[in-house]
């Protein structure tokens, strides 16, 4: 395996609050994957799992080498979880594309959240 790219971003949850209390449902249909949306908000606390959620989609995006914007979109990544609680990166349109491009075989993230803040890293592998 070969390493294409690595990635981290840090979110303030309050950001990702606001965002909600402003524009609602446009921004969440916007970032968000109905599949996301769907478990972030049987969360206690959904702001705080689309935070993690944001900054996983940052960090894949610049594990690539592009951020977010004219190669990469928010819906192209999504986060889902495992039954085992494990996070798992879904890549669709544009970033699929991308991935075939710089021969990417696999993409990991990893996320963590405190009560201000939410983090993640990223990694895309591949092959030799």
């Amino acid at each position: 395996m070969k390493l294409i790219g690595i990635g981290i971003d840090v979110v303030e949850v309050s950001r990702v609050k606001s965002s909600l209390d402003e524009f609602g449902e446009r921004f969440l249909n916007r970032i968000f994957t109905s599949a996301e949306r769907e478990y972030c908000n049987r969360q206690k606390r959904p702001e705080i799992h689309l935070a993690a959620r944001f900054a996983a989609k940052e960090a894949i995006s610049k594990a690539f080498g592009t951020g977010i914007g004219k190669e990469i979109g928010w819906l192209d990544i999504e986060i889902i979880r495992r039954d085992t609680g494990e996070p798992e990166v879904r890549l669709h349109g544009d970033a699929t594309i991308l991935a075939k491009k710089c021969e990417a075989t696999e993409v990991k993230v990893s996320l963590s959240h405190a009560q201000h803040y939410a983090a993640a890293n990223a990694v895309v592998m591949g092959c030799e």
